[in-house]
């Protein structure tokens, strides 16, 4: 994506099943578990570098000892901070006393972060302030271990004002309305109701006050609580959350919208937000990796017992996040590799159909980085037709075949190029929007002498494109400075329409190029009655529940073909100083769901919200833009 946009964040969870002496005996440390969280935080610091926590519990712990430690940055490198300051600590132990790194016990009994679950995050702020107040885990304290309760997540609920208005029904008085607080207060909540209750129940059969309490940690039922407290949830989430205690659970939404993946043996469970980190991390095949079930959690007791159990009805069909394989999740998961290239693949037809099917005087390329592998795809595609072209020509030679014939046909094949180099990231003070924009036009630079003047045509792969401004400030006038005979974006992911509201920062409709295009299509065509009409729509039903709203803003789309929208699209990004014609072509929902048919995540694309709470949203965010509103729309 050659625009920045920020999206889901990342988490990562260890349980250490064995007692600490074990791992010191086998691995030769007494850090197996805060090195292993460091590991899986690192390898997913793509999904978040706004900001970064962690938290651990202690298992057996003297009362009057802490155990629960938290540590969070927003620092430019939150991870390197984190570790930097705990491993900063440790040595100093080992300037005291060198052996004591190597004590379990005495490092368990007077050393942060030496417990037996951890829980790390990684945080891209798509909401809110970047304030060290907005960095998971967040924890909820109580001086009953199985009333203590820390969270962190991958998440965004639609419907926040409405479950913080129920919250306030229930007696209580949260301190802010975010998503965050909610879910920590909403499970909170049910976590001390099922506490108050397993007391009465052990008061009235006459235990103790203390018995009461081991009888509580051993019996609290996870999946009642995370039912009970999820009831009304309306969005994507992946929750972690550890109770002080020792249980500990990790659940995912009911329509798999955010992503996770778990393993466990008899020395760990772990999970993360992306598959490949557990491979890494601990050297374990792909398919002893799994996916935790939509709508279920994992849960994990105090006594190592670990099972899937059913919180909330999953959805009919799986609705996971396609920008995950698109562009999000990394490429290294052998899925969303293979995945990508077909993408990429599949957008050969219309790419030759741009060229004119000139092979031999067009180049391809792609930019950024991150849309090499569906590039690849490509590439085959091209390949594969260049075969066929070669059989036609040979057999059309029939009796005059000659070495040289043959040479020359076989010489038909793609031009692959390294046209585009990102030298640096900009920053700059200016605000001025025009010297702003003339820094931002020069973030890429060129290859030159790669194209030939006014001959070639230049054909880009680029993993998607939402807002177009990247390509109209820089991309676009760089690959014109080349003087190709055309240029042809290749988007591998169709055209963006609708907001999201799951977790990634797409959420105003105003920002969208597609959308743009179709408003200008509108006007050009005189066809404005439809915009005015679907805002009648929307604003009459701005107050209804969520259940009973519907996407009208798909309406607007209807006029129009793809092509249409895609040549208006074009015209919108190209400046009016570039002299070469520019062509942008996308990727078809078809293909999308042929590329990716385990994910049918598509809302963005096509405006078909997996929850109720995503047409409230897009409605929303319709009456925003008619009104003039630069609001986001939840």
């Amino acid at each position: 994506m050659s625009e920045q946009i920020k999206h889901e964040c990342g988490i990562a969870f260890i349980r250490l099943l064995k007692p600490a002496e074990y791992y010191y005996s086998k691995y030769g440390t007494s850090m197996y578990g805060l090195n292993k969280l460091y590991l899986l935080m690192e390898k997913q610091h793509n999904r978040g570098q706004d900001g970064a926590g962690i938290a651990s519990i202690k298992f057996g712990v003297k009362p009057g000892n802490d155990y629960i430690n938290i540590a969070r940055s927003n620092k430019e490198s939150p991870i390197k901070d984190i570790f930097g300051q705990i491993y900063a600590e440790y040595k100093k132990i080992e300037n005291i006393n060198p052996d004591l790194l190597n004590d379990v016990n005495w490092m368990k009994e007077n050393a942060q972060f030496t417990g037996e679950l951890f829980l790390g995050h990684l945080r891209y702020g798509t909401f809110g302030k970047n304030s060290i107040d907005n960095i998971h885990p967040f924890v909820r304290e109580n001086n009953w271990m199985s009333r203590n309760l820390v969270v962190a997540g991958n998440f965004n609920l639609t419907n926040v004002d409405e479950l913080f208005n129920k919250l306030v029904r229930l007696g209580q008085h949260p301190l802010q309305t975010n998503d965050t607080v909610t879910i920590l207060e909403k499970i909170g909540k049910f976590l001390d109701d099922e506490n108050e209750d397993l007391f009465k129940k052990y008061k009235a059969e006459g235990h103790s006050n203390r018995e009461i309490s081991d009888l509580i940690a051993k019996n609290l039922n996870i999946q009642k609580i995370l039912n009970r407290a999820s009831k009304y949830w309306d969005g994507g989430y992946v929750i972690a959350g550890l109770i002080g205690h020792g249980d500990a659970f990790v659940m995912r939404d009911p329509c798999g919208i955010r992503p996770a993946f778990y393993y466990a043996d008899d020395e760990v469970v772990v999970v993360t937000s992306e598959r490949p980190v557990i491979q890494t991390a601990f050297n374990v095949p792909f398919e002893s990796i799994k996916p935790i079930t939509p709508g279920n959690a994992l849960i994990v007791k105090k006594d190592g017992k670990v099972e899937q159990l059913q919180f909330k009805q999953p959805s009919s069909e799986r609705k996971s996040c396609s920008f995950e394989r698109i562009y999000f999740s990394r490429g290294t998961d052998a899925k969303i590799y293979q995945e990508r290239k077909k993408l990429g693949r599949l957008l050969t037809p219309s790419i030759l159909k741009a060229v004119d099917y000139d092979i031999e005087n067009t180049i391809f390329s792609y930019i950024p980085n991150t849309a090499s592998v569906a590039f690849s795809g490509l590439v085959e595609g091209l390949n594969d037709f260049c075969k066929d072209v070669h059989k036609e020509k040979i057999l059309a030679l029939g009796n005059d075949i000659t070495s040289e014939k043959i040479d020359q046909i076989l010489n038909i094949r793609p031009r692959v190029e390294t046209i585009a180099v990102k030298d640096v990231k900009l920053r700059t003070f200016i605000t001025q929007d025009k010297q702003r924009d003339d820094l931002v036009a020069h973030v890429y630079d060129v290859t030159y002498g790669t194209v030939r003047k006014g001959i070639d045509n230049l054909v880009v792969v680029d993993d998607s494109i939402v807002r177009g401004t990247t390509l109209k400030q820089s991309i676009i006038r760089m690959l014109d400075r080349l003087n190709p005979k055309k240029i042809i974006i290749a988007s591998s992911a169709p055209q963006i329409r609708y907001p999201d509201c799951y977790g990634i920062d797409m959420a105003k409709l105003g920002d969208f190029i597609a959308f743009k295009a179709v408003i200008e299509l509108l006007k050009d065509s005189k066809q404005n009655h439809i915009i005015n009409a679907v805002y009648k729509k929307s604003k009459m039903q701005e107050n209804f529940p969520k259940e009973e709203i519907i996407n009208y803003v798909r309406e607007i789309y209807k006029p129009f073909t793809i092509d249409q929208i895609s040549e208006k699209i074009s015209q919108l990004i190209t400046p009016d100083d570039v002299k070469t014609k520019v062509q942008i072509v996308y990727q078809t929902i078809e293909d999308l769901h042929d590329s990716c048919p385990e994910d049918k995540g598509d809302w963005y694309f096509t405006g078909k919200y997996p929850t109720p709470g995503g047409n409230k949203v897009v409605n929303k965010s319709f009456i925003n833009y008619i009104e003039g509103k630069n609001e986001r729309a939840y």
